[in-house]
């Protein structure tokens, strides 16, 4: 169900950035048209030159599909994480804007179903800042949806490993691609409420030496980031 959302998450991102931009520019004209209230004219509109800049709180909930740990066997897992998050948007039209985001999260891995049954690998945080296009559906609504693509890049450190079964690891860099959907309600002023959905498609390599010896661990690491936040309009 997992892999399903995700692929429907990316057709309706890729699908709504080939398709809308005409449709949006309608619904924009017969919104203002009809006054005042949830989906009324924005107080402070987006435009080419216009920057947000936001703070959230994110969730982050990874997902292994697919694991080949040599020669033990078995499946990686890793755990969940809460952080706050920076995003910085710049728009270079009315509906097109550039977004990077900046969060870094803990969390722990362990490897199950292995021939030397569950093994708890350790903890690390991870940096994943991502970069993204958007087309921005209502840039003069107080509501304005919006979707986008882009790439992330994941860098892991400060890695801890779980001795005295583990006596270190480490995980390689990764990039991948990211798609995203999400909405901005310009609520009072320069002042905006954001909620943000990103799914991010990365693999990754785990080095582990252990008392078993040397463990090759190599993963596809999907997370979901998903997140709520406030921001400013300039």
């Amino acid at each position: 169900m997992k892999r399903l959302a995700m692929v429907g998450l990316g057709g309706i991102a890729l699908t709504a950035l080939a398709a809308f931009p005409g449709i949006a520019r309608a619904q924009s004209v017969n919104l203002q048209q009809t006054g005042g209230g949830f989906f009324g004219p924005a107080p402070t509109p987006l435009h080419a030159g216009s920057f947000e800049a936001s703070l959230s709180v994110i969730g982050v909930i990874p997902e292994t599909f697919s694991s080949n740990i040599t020669p033990i066997g078995g499946q990686v897992n890793v755990s969940g994480g809460v952080s706050p998050e920076l995003t910085g948007t710049y728009f270079l039209t009315n509906h097109w804007a550039l977004q990077l985001i900046a969060a870094s999260t803990e969390h722990r891995i362990s490897a199950g179903d292995t021939a030397l049954g569950h093994v708890d690998v350790g903890s690390a945080w991870v940096l994943p800042p991502t970069l993204t296009v958007q087309y921005h559906f209502l840039p003069d609504d107080r509501f304005s949806p919006y979707v986008g693509v882009g790439v992330t890049v994941a860098f892991f450190y400060a890695t801890q490993p779980s001795e005295p079964v583990v006596n270190k690891f480490s995980l390689s860099t990764t990039a991948g691609p990211a798609l995203d959907v999400g909405f901005d309600y310009n609520f009072s002023g320069h002042w905006f409420a954001n909620f943000d959905a990103k799914q991010m498609f990365l693999n990754t390599t785990a080095n582990i030496d252990s008392v078993a010896g040397h463990v090759s661990a190599k993963t596809s690491l999907s997370p979901t980031v998903v997140g709520v936040g406030i921001g400013y309009r300039f």
